[in-house]
């Protein structure tokens, strides 16, 4: 399922939701415990779960950019700076498991955007695979065809 993506005030907001038939705890885990992030989104690394707690983002040269966690409420909210952006996610509890909300508030739209955006489907799409014991087939596959639908998105 595609982000909604929408003007809000002064900021673009793309807006993911999943379901997954899974206890909140369980895709708490998926999100905030670095042995199961790392499955996911390997360049992250939280260094302390805590608001104002940090996050690492390896840039593959060596290097890192460092991320604040903004809000932490445990096992609802986990919120962090993405550079100039804010990413959020929100966990509730239904009669099936979990609904998931992931939000990114970004400032300003570039050329890059539609590639971040590809990249957390891509990302949610691989964390229910994960929760369901699955093997994760190719993941450039699967940005390679929600990436065109999100450029087209950002551009209208």
């Amino acid at each position: 399922m595609l982000a909604e993506i929408q003007r809000v005030n002064d900021e673009t907001v793309a807006e993911f939701h999943r379901d997954f038939p899974y206890p909140i705890e369980e895709v708490w885990t998926m999100l905030t415990d670095n042995d199961h992030l790392v499955k996911w989104f390997s360049e992250l690394k939280i260094q302390e779960l805590a608001e104002g707690g940090k996050l690492l983002f390896d840039m593959g040269d060596g290097s890192y950019e460092e991320m604040t966690i903004t809000e932490v409420k445990i096992p609802t909210v986990w919120e962090f700076t993405w550079d100039k952006n804010l990413i959020r996610f929100n966990l509730s509890e239904n009669p099936e498991g979990t609904h998931l909300v992931l939000k990114e508030y970004m400032k300003e739209v570039t050329e890059h955007t539609a590639r971040d955006i590809a990249g957390w489907h891509v990302c949610l799409d691989v964390i229910g695979l994960l929760l369901a014991n699955k093997p994760i087939e190719d993941r450039q596959d699967e940005w390679n065809k929600v990436y065109p639908q999100y450029k087209e998105q950002l551009t209208k």
